[in-house]
């Protein structure tokens, strides 16, 4: 996954963000994006687009890993609408990682198909990479260096007093 975010261009210092649920997939990208350098910062996926933008509209993140749904109650919750509706307004999001947690692996290809196709028309559409082809397995991780005070996280206020603040 690392190997992926660097061919995706992203750099020490830039953001990666996580609209996912709770699941091992999220830990594998926030390591990936720690060990280039990059800033994680994530939030649940039943934050509506809105909540998404008050926290990701900050910080202009350059990826962005995302679930196709996540389940809620026994529902089956489908993400990939709001994914669409998030993007339309992160205009610095220049790649987009889709994992299939709702249909499984089996799907994943086809829940990216179906969120690239949500974003057609769009001015400059993010690429669009199902899990399961993403990065290079098998390559060795290479960890940056880094100074001490180099930001790993980024995490937000509850907004209980207007915009959540980083």
């Amino acid at each position: 996954v690392a190997a992926g975010l660097r061919a995706a261009g992203v750099v020490p210092g830039d953001r990666v963000a996580g609209f996912l649920p709770n699941i091992p997939e999220a830990v594998v990208a926030m390591l990936a994006a720690a060990s280039i350098g990059a800033t994680w910062s994530s939030c649940s996926p039943d934050f509506g687009i809105a909540g998404v933008l008050d926290r990701f509209g900050q910080i202009a993140p350059k990826a962005l890993v995302t679930a196709d749904g996540y389940f809620y109650a026994g529902k089956s919750i489908d993400s990939l609408a709001p994914v669409a509706g998030v993007l339309a307004a992160l205009p610095s999001v220049t790649a987009v990682v889709v994992v299939p947690f709702q249909a499984g692996e089996a799907a994943g290809a086809e829940a990216s198909r179906r969120l690239a196709a949500l974003l057609e028309g769009a001015p400059k559409p993010p690429a669009v990479h199902p899990w399961a082809a993403f990065g290079t397995p098998g390559t060795r991780p290479v960890f940056e260096r880094l100074p001490f005070d180099h930001p790993l996280f980024v995490m937000y206020s509850s907004g209980t007093t207007g915009v959540p603040k980083c």
